[in-house]
């Protein structure tokens, strides 16, 4: 995958210099650093290394399309992004089989490749992987139940507790009920068991 590395004396100056040599803005990388020790008299370094997220996504794509050739199928692949994340939704002969018995198949996809990207990259990427519209469906029936409890909690005063949720699900509640007038959200509880409390204000 490419990657742009370059050292100096202070992480934000050399990243700048990454960005701007290479005409990049920061919404369009991931970034990691490592500290080193500098020749003689010439102190700690730093070591910028940068990573454009259409890299990370193109590596990804490969490392799905292998796996699912693998599993006896053929896919193709549409990105978009969503909540600053990006989505990418696979298409395929067998949607079915990609996506498991309640997405599990899907979610498992997901951690592999997570995985990877921590072993071979050192880095943490914000994407969410579907089939078809699969998970853009799971998420307008969130965002739809979301809106109907909060109107509950405005008419009844009394906060709502939700079901434990990944991460992104409950970033799909908050958002969707930022503007929401009479109701404030927050995340309670410790992982795997955190979820979102719909409160009256």
């Amino acid at each position: 995958m490419e990657k742009i590395t370059k050292e100096g004396k202070d992480v934000d100056v050399v990243l700048q210099e990454i960005l701007t040599e290479n005409n990049l803005v920061q919404d369009d990388i991931i970034y990691t650093t490592n500290n080193k020790k500098g020749k003689l008299f010439q102190g700690s370094l730093v070591e910028v290394n940068v990573f454009p997220k259409k890299a990370i996504i193109d590596e990804i794509k490969q490392y799905l399309t292998q796996v699912v050739n693998n599993m006896g199928l053929d896919v193709n692949f549409e990105v978009t992004t969503n909540y600053n994340r990006s989505i990418i939704k696979m298409y395929s002969d067998n949607n079915s089989i990609l996506i498991g018995k309640n997405g599990q198949t899907l979610k498992s996809l997901e951690i592999l490749i997570k995985q990877m990207l921590l072993t071979k990259y050192n880095i943490r990427f914000k994407f969410s992987l579907d089939v078809e519209n699969y998970k853009t469906n799971k998420d307008k029936s969130l965002e739809r139940m979301a809106k109907q409890l909060a109107r509950d909690v405005v008419r009844t005063k009394t906060e709502v507790k939700l079901d434990n949720m990944t991460s992104y699900e409950r970033r799909i509640i908050h958002n969707i009920l930022t503007n929401f007038k009479g109701v404030k959200t927050e995340s309670e509880g410790e992982e795997p068991n955190r979820h979102v409390v719909i409160k009256p204000e």
